[in-house]
C-alpha cells in the first residue's frame, strides 16, 4: 500500500505524503510550487480563474487525456496518477503559445486575474479538437474555433473588467493547425509507464488525526468501508469540497474513487425490447452528457446546463444522486424512467429502486458501509413523450429553484400513460400520483393539463428559501404542464409537416 500521492505537474514528478496530500490543488501550486498564474477568487468552483488541465491514462490509449477542472475544489488526493498542466506550462519554447498570443492581441486581459484561467479553458477545447482531428474526428480540416465552441468552452470562467466580446474574439483568432497539443508539450510515455507502475496499489494518507484511502478495486473499498462505515465518499467533490472550503465541513476519514477501477465504464444491454444504460460511479457528467446528446436529448439539456465544463468533468451521476438534495438536477428524469441504484458492501450488491430511494430529506434506504456503485437507467421508448424542465435564475452554474419531469403516452388523442415528477417542491423529488391518475383515460388537450396543474397545487408542500417563495414554487407546478403540452404539440406538429411550424 503506497503512502504517497504521484502526480506530475507540467511535466514534472511529486509524490505527496501527509497534509500535503489533504490540500486543495490550488493551495500546493500557489503556495507550494509559487506557481501563482492559478488564481483562486470564489474557492468554489464558480469562475474559474483557479483552471487547470488534469490529464489521465485511459485504458486503450496511447496518450493521456486532457480535461479542464477547478483546481480550489479538487484536493490532491483525488489528482494520484494525474498529470496537471497549469497556465506556466502552456508555453511553446519559453514563448507564448497560440491562445496566449490571441489574448493579448486581441487586448482580451485588462486586471489580468481571471486570463489565466480563460487561457486554460480556451487551451483545453483546442486540445481536444486537436485529438479529435488527428483521430479523424470532426475537427479535422478546422482551422479555428467557432463563436459557439468558444462559448461554450468558457461558460464556467468569469471576468469582472475586461468585458467578454474581446476574449470572445481572441478564442476565435488563433490558428487551430499552429496550436500545440499537449502530447507535443510533453514527453507521455514515461509518464503514463509510471502511473500504470502504481495504479494496482491502494493509497492510505495519515495526517492530523485525518485518514484518506485511495482504493484500487471494488472489494478493496468495501473492506475500507466496513471498517470505517461514516466515512465520507468522494468522487468528483464538486459539492464536498466547496463545503469543506466555505462552510468549515472537516470530515475525518475520506474514501477517494479517483483511482477505483470497474466503475468508469457505461454499458448497454436490451432486455424485452427496451434499452437500458448502466452507468458507473466515476463516469463524468461531462461523458454521461456526450453519451445522451443523441439517445435522450432532454437529459442531454438538463445534463448541459448542470454546471461549467470544469464542473462536468469533475462530477459524477452518482455525485448527484448521493448527496441527497431534492433540487438536485438529474432526479426527476430518474424518477420519471424507473432507474435503479446499485449499492455495494460487505453483504454483497443489491438493487434499490428509484422510487424508494430516498427515505426523507437527504436520508437514504442504504446501510452503513454501502456505496453507491452503478446506475441503471431504462430509456424512454420512441412512443413515451418526455420533457424535462429546470428552472433557475440564470442559465448555466446555478441552484435550481425547481425541476419536473414529465412522461405521456397518447393513443387516438387518449392519454394512455402518465408520469409527473417534481422536484424543489418538498423534502424529497416527489412523484404525483394523483395527477398521473387524472391524467389517463383523459383526451390530450390543452384543458386536461390545465386541470392537471391545479391538481398539483394540492399534491406539494414547497417552501419559501432563498431561491424562490412557496407561492412562486405553486405558480411553477401549475403553469408547467401547459409548457408540457405546447412543447409536444410543436414536436408533433413538427412532425406533421416535415419539419415546418
Amino acid at each position: 500500500m503506497r503512502d504517497f500521492v504521484l502526480l506530475y505537474i507540467n511535466g514534472r514528478e511529486h509524490r505527496l505524503r501527509g497534509v500535503e496530500a489533504l490540500q486543495p490543488l490550488s493551495d500546493f501550486l500557489r503556495l507550494g510550487l509559487n506557481q501563482c498564474g492559478t488564481k483562486v477568487v470564489c474557492a468554489e468552483g464558480d469562475c474559474g480563474a483557479c483552471s487547470v488541465m488534469i490529464g489521465r491514462s485511459e485504458a486503450g490509449r496511447s496518450q493521456l487525456t486532457y480535461v479542464p477542472v477547478n483546481s480550489c475544489i479538487q484536493f490532491v488526493y483525488q489528482l494520484d496518477l494525474a498529470h496537471i498542466v497549469t497556465v506556466e506550462g502552456l508555453k511553446v519554447d519559453a514563448e507564448l503559445n497560440e491562445v496566449q498570443r490571441a489574448m493579448v492581441d486581441c487586448n482580451g486581459a485588462q486586471c489580468g486575474y481571471c486570463t489565466p484561467g480563460f487561457v486554460v479553458a480556451l487551451c483545453g477545447a483546442a486540445n481536444q479538437l486537436c485529438s479529435a482531428s488527428k483521430g479523424g474526428g470532426q475537427a479535422a480540416g478546422a482551422n479555428r474555433l467557432s463563436e459557439k465552441q468558444v462559448k461554450d468552452s468558457l461558460t464556467g470562467n468569469l471576468c469582472r473588467c475586461t468585458g467578454y466580446e474581446a476574449i470572445i474574439k481572441a478564442g476565435m483568432d488563433f490558428d487551430l493547425k499552429k496550436f500545440q497539443p499537449f502530447s507535443a508539450l510533453y514527453e507521455e510515455k514515461p509518464i503514463i509507464a509510471a502511473f500504470n507502475a502504481q495504479a494496482v496499489e491502494p493509497v492510505l494518507i495519515e495526517a492530523d488525526g485525518r485518514k484518506v484511502f485511495l482504493p484500487a478495486t471494488i472489494d478493496s473499498a468495501v473492506d475500507f468501508l466496513k471498517k470505517s462505515p461514516d466515512a465520507t465518499i468522494v468522487s468528483g467533490g464538486t459539492d464536498i469540497s466547496v463545503n469543506i472550503n466555505k462552510r468549515g465541513l472537516a470530515p475525518q476519514t475520506i474514501m477517494s474513487l479517483c483511482n477505483l477501477s470497474g466503475l468508469d465504464q457505461i454499458n448497454e444491454s436490451d432486455a424485452g425490447g427496451r434499452k437500458t444504460v448502466t452507468v458507473g460511479a466515476r463516469v463524468s457528467l461531462s461523458r454521461l452528457e456526450r453519451y445522451f446528446e443523441k439517445i435522450v436529448p432532454e437529459f442531454y439539456k438538463v445534463l448541459w446546463v448542470y454546471g461549467s465544463p470544469q464542473i462536468r468533468q469533475a462530477g459524477t451521476l452518482a455525485g448527484n444522486i448521493g448527496n441527497g438534495s431534492p433540487i438536485a438536477d438529474s432526479l426527476p428524469f430518474l424518477f420519471a424512467v424507473d432507474a435503479s441504484i446499485e449499492v455495494t458492501g460487505s453483504g454483497g450488491s443489491r438493487v434499490i429502486p428509484m422510487q424508494s430511494f430516498y427515505t426523507g430529506y437527504k436520508k437514504m434506504a442504504m446501510k452503513k458501509g454501502e456505496m453507491i456503485t452503478r446506475i441503471i437507467i431504462p430509456l424512454p421508448t420512441s412512443d413515451e413523450l418526455l420533457r424535462l424542465y429546470k428552472v433557475t435564475r440564470r442559465q448555466h452554474l446555478d441552484i435550481s429553484t425547481f425541476t419536473a419531469a414529465i412522461v405521456v403516452k397518447t393513443k387516438s388523442d387518449k392519454i394512455t400513460y402518465a408520469r409527473v415528477v417534481l422536484g424543489g417542491v418538498g423534502p424529497v423529488v416527489l412523484r404525483l400520483t394523483k395527477v398521473e391518475d387524472f391524467l389517463i383515460g383523459k383526451i390530450d388537450k390543452i384543458e386536461t393539463y390545465k386541470e392537471a396543474g391545479r391538481l398539483a397545487r394540492q399534491e406539494i408542500e414547497p417552501l419559501d428559501d432563498v431561491r424562490g417563495s412557496r407561492a412562486f414554487r405553486l405558480q411553477l407546478a401549475e403553469n408547467i404542464f401547459q409548457k408540457y403540452y405546447f412543447d409536444v404539440h410543436d414536436i408533433k406538429e413538427k412532425v406533421l409537416t416535415g419539419g415546418h411550424s
